[in-house]
């Protein structure tokens, strides 16, 4: 028996099928980097500054900071999930499964390495030596975006920086976090990957395929799927409620970061309010075929999750402020629960009496 997925198979496919990106001169990229590695050191102070988690975002400076074009975000990816869940995949005899499983995977990728702007990796060391936890920046989708949407580019620059090193300072704010999101995530992964009730996944998976594409666009599927249809559809309702649990800590930690990144404010960013508006506008998509893509994949989903997460948070500074907040990275007890996103005001009773 083997891996069900060729990881090298993986890379080269992700690698292959990804647009370079937009045209720029040399020196124009070479300003690029500088900017970011620039706007990535100086973001952790100004997360400071908001939250007042200062030896957490003293921590969070000292981390890597990579900027990446489209093939290294990917192959970033898939060290990634590899050193995640690789070794809970279910084997295969078939021959040439394997083969096609990292074709899949190496499609799925090279869609999503042409949306991410940045991420922090809490759960690897680069290299694969010392401490867990990096930043990469993804220099062509920046690029791309602040042209399309005719934005400050440095403000952008700075925006996208103080969203990513945010979560930066959440990990070193709560050491215990990466841990707990990997422990879940593999339960989650050995019970999905069990080989029991196959054929009824599969209907429940092609029904999602079904009801996302009549779903009009810019309406939410009626099935409210947590991590896209094509998973949501294969969950017993024990994984469901394993994996809500998931989705609110990531709720979390998205909706903080949007709540920081604005926090920021005029001072630091001119142009925040124009940024905040022209991203937000982009976030719901384009074409029939871009919304049926995000949809099936989990993006409309995590796109929920910012929004979620973000009004839990303003919720809660607005009862108890930054310092109230900050009790969330105090242990896993006092992550929100799944229903907790949705009611901050039984968190801000459960946590502070």
């Amino acid at each position: 028996m083997s891996s069900p997925i060729d990881w090298r198979a993986a890379r080269r496919r992700a690698a292959a099928l990804a647009p370079p990106g937009p045209r720029a001169g040399r020196a124009e990229a070479r300003g690029l980097v500088t900017v970011l590695h620039t706007a990535a050191a100086e973001a952790p102070g100004h997360v400071a500054e908001i939250t007042g988690l200062d030896d957490a975002a003293a921590t969070a400076a000292r981390r890597p900071v990579y900027v990446v074009d489209r093939a290294r975000w990917s192959e970033a990816n898939i060290a990634m999930f590899r050193s995640l869940v690789g070794d809970l995949l279910p084997a295969t005899t078939l021959p040439g499964a394997a083969r096609l499983g990292g074709e899949e995977l190496g499609v799925m990728l090279s869609y999503l390495s042409t949306k991410v702007l940045g991420q922090y990796d809490p759960f690897t060391a680069p290299g694969g030596a010392g401490s867990p936890g990096y930043l990469v920046l993804v220099a062509p989708n920046i690029l791309h975006v602040e042209r399309e949407l005719d934005l400050d580019a440095l403000d952008f620059r700075r925006w996208v920086c103080l969203h990513e090193q945010t979560h930066a300072v959440q990990f070193a704010a709560a050491p215990w976090l990466a841990d707990h999101l990997r422990e879940r995530m593999r339960a989650s992964v050995t019970s999905i990957a069990s080989p029991e009730g196959g054929s009824q996944r599969l209907a429940r998976t092609l029904g999602a395929v079904v009801e996302a594409v009549r779903t009009p666009k810019g309406e939410t599927p009626a099935a409210q799927a947590l991590a896209g249809p094509l998973i949501d559809a294969v969950l017993t309702d024990e994984e469901r409620e394993r994996l809500a649990e998931v989705v609110a800590v990531m709720s979390l930690l998205e909706g903080h970061a949007d709540v920081v990144m604005d926090a920021v404010g005029p001072r630091v960013l001119p142009s925040v309010a124009r940024i905040r508006s022209q991203f937000e506008r982009r976030r719901q998509g384009t074409s029939t075929l871009d919304v049926l893509v995000r949809r099936l994949m989990g993006m409309d989903a995590k796109i929920a999750q910012y929004r979620n997460g973000a009004e839990f948070v303003r919720r809660v500074i607005h009862r108890v402020g930054h310092d109230g907040l900050n009790a969330v990275w105090t242990s896993p007890d006092t992550l929100p629960r799944a229903t907790e996103i949705f009611d901050p005001d039984a968190w801000v009773r459960r946590v502070h009496g």
